[in-house]
């Protein structure tokens, strides 16, 4: 029976089931990566974990819905990875360049003492991304809009991802509201445009670092650890995100729904033909 054709009562209690089957398998490998202290292990737990949710992932596809997982297509996985990495590094760049010019971001120092560690949160924002994509766009969007179409998945899934973001520290209705328009409409606009994974991973793992620890903001209101870049931000929160980070920008949410339209408008001709 395809995901279409189910009932939908049917549909709803397996989606949950699979929800909490990613959300447990994302807290084992948080814990995994957290068990380690030297700076090489972390990054290596954090690459074994990413690749053992993508494996797992397949092999749920496989088993449950009896079929091949497409969304993870190995030929594609470097190309479009790196435009993924390419356009979230080119967002934030964006963002903070635009807060330069204001006034709101001020450049203090440059370079690191701890290279490894700047290394090991590379790594774990790669099994961020790669988990928080198999949750929300692998298993969340691609269900709904199976079921219910583009337009109803696109505001569900951001919606719901953007809740998400409410338990994190210095969080507000706002900067939910916030994460839902920039990241929630990109990613799920990016991975239907794409229809695979790795153009989304590439964009929330790039944004994640590059916010963190390459400009020092905060990452989700959480401390990212040592950056490449120190400097001072100051200013309305509405206009530099405040202590949640710059994602709580009303600068970061009018880039990112202006790239988020670019994608949208290419789905919808695309399924206009």
């Amino acid at each position: 029976m395809s995901i279409k054709s189910m009932p939908v009562w049917k549909w709803a209690l397996l989606l949950l089931a699979s929800l909490l089957l990613a959300f447990l398998m994302y807290g084992l490998c948080q814990v995994a990566f957290e068990a380690f202290e030297a700076d090489w292990a972390c990054s290596l737990a954090a690459i074994l974990a990413s690749g053992a949710m993508l494996a797992l992932y397949a092999l749920f596809v496989r088993w449950f819905e009896k079929h091949p997982a497409r969304d993870i297509p190995f030929g594609r996985l470097v190309p479009d990875t790196l435009k993924g990495l390419g356009i979230g590094f080119g967002f934030f760049v964006l963002v903070v360049l635009v807060m330069f010019v204001f006034g709101l971001y001020k450049f203090d120092s440059f370079g690191t003492d701890r290279p490894a560690a700047i290394i090991a949160s590379f790594f774990m924002f790669l099994m961020v991304a790669v988990a928080e994509e198999i949750i929300f766009r692998g298993i969340l969007f691609r269900w709904i809009d199976e079921k219910w179409g583009f337009v109803a998945t696109l505001i569900i899934s951001s919606l719901l991802f953007g809740l998400l973001h409410i338990f994190q520290p210095g969080a507000t209705l706002w900067s939910s509201f916030a994460i839902a328009v920039e990241a929630g409409l990109l990613l799920g606009a990016s991975y239907k445009y794409s229809g695979a994974l790795w153009l989304p991973i590439g964009i929330h793992w790039a944004w994640n670092f590059t916010q963190g620890n390459i400009f020092g903001f905060e990452v989700s209101g959480s401390d990212a650890g040592d950056s490449l870049i120190r400097a001072s931000v100051s200013g309305p929160e509405i206009l530099t995100g405040g202590a949640f980070g710059a994602e709580a920008s009303v600068i970061a949410l009018v880039i990112g729904l202006l790239l988020s339209l670019c994608f949208i408008v290419k789905v919808l001709r695309r399924e206009q033909r």
